[in-house]
């Protein structure tokens, strides 16, 4: 019996034809609601979307032989992809074939608000011809900030530089290498808030970008900036953004992207120094074939073959391979998030070190899952197939070392990542099939990973054990393992502290005011 694939929003007729090639079943019922879903799901093995379809938890509980999700794009906010795993269930994206359609959205921005372009429609096809009210400004000899420089920062970097423009990037993941590259001056966020006379956003949404233009941000930057937003909405504060607007310190906003979607009402409406578009960033007739081309290949192969793309949950491996690599894969996303929570800037290199017997198996799936939990941090949308090339195109390198034997540890992985400022090691094994942290920065510790947890790095000295545990109980925080390390008495130390819940800022300052302590952060796994 042929797989059975539901198409629940509307994708190319070409799209169409592979799933026909390739000997899929299919249906197309586009715009189902929440029940039409959950009655329907149960008949299909795959479900391809875009961003209308909204696979919730309920959705998925009701798909008893679903295998695949696929996303034609690379926004997944509609699928609950925590409940699609714990379901077994896979879920691609597309993650670069909208690239050069949105980087030419955030250029046509540029130029909409530095000409006043759809103001100036309005007014002239009133009939008013107002010449005088509408001057506008070069965008040559200007200079654009770019917050973030990945694979669509960079396409607009290049387009930006054709205009003669200048171009400064604020990204923590891009090396001074990959700068040169791409024609552009890595700066610090408030140099280029100070700089910039153009802003354009090309990072996700995460905890660190969230609101990264906030009303503080915002009010560091040039007198008559013109700010460009079609990356995601809640990047930047929209009802700070509005009174500069008002006051006449930001000189134009073109978003395409808005905190609540469908956003039927917003506070950047009505202001003539506005531009808005219905999320248009990837709405144009190629990006639409190239992603729809893209989900139904995918989807074909791993229905008919068990072949892992794009996969934002499931590392890329045969059906052979999985049993052995996967406490391993575990291992290594886990000790890279783990790195990627404590490395904040600059990184310039990351070797993935493999010692004992699994040197010997496919390292090229547990690598990719390295790098994709020490970039997860900065770049949520990020899994292990995308991993590798993020890396590259910020020029951070990349090398794998392989050991026979390990000296301690029938198994070791261990991850040595260097940066501007620093060099940090993390190691780990897998003990009893469950993930363990054996070491950080050269101090050995024996310690399992926690979903919460606190890292301080202090001065072994008398009393800290003891006053972290006092700041912990006046916060209600109840510790659930306590693991330390160090270099020798009196020397660097180490704690990894399992809590029950996440610190909150306050009690992390008041930790980091402890006299011992150099630096103390909150780890989420």
């Amino acid at each position: 019996m042929p797989p059975r694939v539901l198409i629940a929003d509307k994708l190319s007729p070409a799209a169409v034809d592979i799933f026909k090639s390739r000997g899929v079943d299919f249906d197309i019922k586009t715009g189902l609601t929440k029940d039409e879903l959950i009655a329907v799901i149960g008949d299909y093995d795959g479900v391809a979307i875009r961003s209308g379809a909204k696979l919730d938890k309920d959705v998925i509980a009701a798909a008893g032989r679903l295998k695949v999700i696929a996303r034609a794009g690379i926004g997944v906010d509609n699928v609950d992809i925590p409940a699609a795993t714990a379901k077994g269930v896979v879920v691609m994206n597309t993650p670069f074939g909208n690239s050069i359609t949105t980087a030419e959205h955030a250029i046509a921005m540029m130029f909409a608000l530095a000409r006043q372009m759809p103001a100036a429609d309005a007014s002239t096809q009133a009939g008013k011809w107002e010449k005088n009210r509408f001057m506008g400004v070069e965008l040559y000899a200007k200079t654009l900030g770019l917050i973030g420089a990945g694979n669509i920062g960079s396409i607009v970097a290049d387009r930006a530089l054709g205009l003669k423009m200048k171009v400064i990037a604020y990204d923590p993941f891009l090396s001074p290498e990959r700068a040169i590259e791409i024609g552009v001056e890595k700066v610090e966020l408030d140099d280029l808030l100070a700089r910039a006379d153009v802003i354009s956003l090309h990072t996700p949404l995460t905890d660190k970008t969230r609101n990264i233009l906030s009303a503080e941000n915002l009010a560091k930057t040039k007198k008559g900036v013109l700010i460009v937003n079609c990356a995601r909405g809640g990047l930047v504060d929209e009802v700070a953004l509005r009174a500069l607007l008002d006051s006449g310190h930001v000189g134009g906003a073109g978003f395409d992207v808005f905190v609540t979607e469908p956003a039927k009402e917003n506070p950047l409406f009505g202001s003539d120094r506005v531009v808005a578009t219905p999320h248009l960033g990837a709405s144009t007739s190629e990006a639409q074939e190239n992603v729809a081309l893209q989900v139904a290949e995918q989807m074909s192969d791993y229905l008919l073959t068990g072949a892992v793309t794009n996969a934002l949950n499931s590392p890329s491996v045969t059906a052979e391979e999985a049993p052995r690599l996967k406490p391993f894969v575990a291992l290594a996303e886990k000790l890279g998030g783990l790195a990627g929570q404590m490395v904040d800037f600059g990184i310039l290199t990351i070797d993935i070190a493999y010692e004992g017997p699994v040197s010997e198996m496919n390292v090229k799936p547990m690598s990719s899952a390295a790098l994709a939990g020490l970039l997860k941090p900065m770049l949520a949308e990020i899994n292990m197939v995308s991993a590798p090339a993020v890396a590259k195109e910020r020029g951070i390198v990349v090398s794998e070392s392989l050991q026979e034997a390990s000296p301690v540890y029938e198994n070791l992985i261990r991850i040595t990542v260097v940066t501007e400022a620093a060099t940090r090691t993390f190691a780990g094994t897998v003990v009893g099939g469950a993930p363990r942290i054996v070491e950080v920065n050269g101090m050995e510790l024996d310690a399992a990973f926690s979903p919460a947890m606190l890292y301080v790095n202090n001065r072994d000295k008398p009393g800290f054990i003891g006053a972290i545990g006092m700041l912990l109980a006046q916060a209600g925080v109840n510790i659930a393992t306590f693991n330390l390390g160090r270099v020798d008495a009196g020397e660097d130390a180490i704690a990894l502290i399992g809590v029950d819940m996440a610190p909150a800022e306050d009690l992390l300052a008041q930790i980091q005011a402890l006299p011992q302590v150099m630096e103390a952060k909150a780890l989420r796994f």
